[in-house]
């Protein structure tokens, strides 16, 4: 499809620092838009660090090519010296960067610099408070080095919701942020039975996740019998070993699974209750979007930025404190099937409405024919 689609042809490289499941959340939202650009007519093209996982998880993109380059160096900044003569030799019509803070930052201004395309930058929540007070004086050096640069260079900056625009905007200095939401995936059918009181986490092991809050939590809370907390994801090493230890010590109505995917990953939507995300830090969760598509209402925080689920009634605020986790835990658990059923209901049309591919397809159409008309500013 090119020739009456949106973006028929068009030359569209994503670019990120990790094209693997190491990217957590960051890889779940490219290898989405990279399936939304096919869709509009456009032909993407993904160019990454190479990581140990970059060829089992290439096929996530379908059909768009992957290319990764080795990095030179400590793998916290990605220096990749190939990467740059490779995004002009693409011949891309726009470039749209996908995370900030590393060696991709750089490469993708000097590209918008010397080829004079469309520059768009997503950093998906990395300029969030909780984000920039970690590793202060390596972003200082990002800053000063190239971030600055990039984010004046930027056709524009793409918020994923209206805070992460107050966020780009009191770092960057720009204000003119588009806010466009991650598309979650195709909703299902909406739940026919109410659930077994099984909660499910799925999505990075990382300390901003606050998962040993949660388990703290779940030791605390008057539950039923059939109760059951299941833990699934991936991470390094040392964050997966302290969870796996405060799992260990929870006792056998909590689990870890490790990564689970496809129709494995269904599986445990299917069967869960609610999903449960009460994180420290996000941009928006792609974790929260897959659960709602499944017809599953969630428990989260307010930094999850989609105050769209309290106010539909497709989640609960359960805070980030061990101390507020208990009474929602306890409510979700016990909660009427009525109660439940509707909740199901708000969580699915949300998926079917504002965050579907459609709706977000065609917002994201209009950005890209205007960031390739306005071109890099300088």
């Amino acid at each position: 499809m090119t020739g009456n689609a949106p973006l028929g042809g068009k030359r569209i490289g994503l670019l990120t620092a990790s094209a693997s499941r190491l990217g957590g959340g960051v890889f779940e939202a490219v290898a989405a838009q990279a399936r939304l650009l096919q869709d509009l007519g456009a032909q993407p093209l993904i160019f990454a660090l190479h990581d140990v996982h970059s060829e089992a998880d290439a096929a996530r993109f379908g059909e768009a090519p992957v290319h990764t380059f080795a990095v030179r160096g400590p793998t916290q900044i990605g220096y990749a010296p190939q990467l740059g003569p490779a995004l002009l030799a693409a011949k891309l019509d726009l470039l749209h960067l996908h995370g900030i803070w590393m060696y991709p930052s750089q490469a993708a201004s000097r590209w918008a610099a010397q080829s004079g395309g469309g520059y768009i930058i997503s950093p998906h929540g990395m300029l969030d408070p909780w984000i920039t007070a970690r590793g202060r004086w390596k972003k200082a050096l990002a800053r000063a080095g190239y971030e600055r640069r990039s984010w004046r260079r930027a056709s524009f900056l793409h918020a994923l919701t209206g805070s992460e625009a107050h966020d780009i905007a009191r770092e960057s200095g720009r204000s003119d942020s588009v806010v466009i939401a991650n598309a979650g995936p195709d909703a299902g059918s909406i739940p026919s039975t109410a659930r077994a009181p099984h909660l499910l986490y799925i999505g990075r092991i990382h300390a901003k996740k606050n998962l040993i809050a949660l388990i703290t939590a779940w030791n605390q809370a008057r539950r039923p019998d059939a109760a059951r907390l299941t833990l699934a994801g991936w991470g390094e090493d040392s964050d997966v070993a302290a969870l796996q230890a405060a799992v260990a010590a929870a006792g056998p109505s909590v689990q870890f699974v490790g990564p689970q995917y496809g129709a494995a990953k269904q599986a445990l939507l299917g069967d869960a209750r609610f999903t449960v995300l009460p994180s420290h830090s996000e941009g928006l969760p792609m974790s929260v979007l897959d659960s709602w598509a499944a017809g599953v209402p969630s428990l989260m925080t307010r930094h999850c930025n989609l105050p769209e689920g309290f106010a539909a009634g497709a989640a609960l605020d359960c805070g980030d404190r061990p101390e507020s986790i208990v009474p929602v835990l306890e409510q979700a658990l016990t909660m009427a099937e009525p109660e439940w059923h509707q909740m199901a209901r708000a969580a699915h049309d949300l998926a079917s409405g504002p965050f579907s591919s459609r709706v977000i397809a065609a917002r994201w159409a209009s950005a890209y024919r205007s960031a390739m008309t306005v071109g890099p500013r300088q």
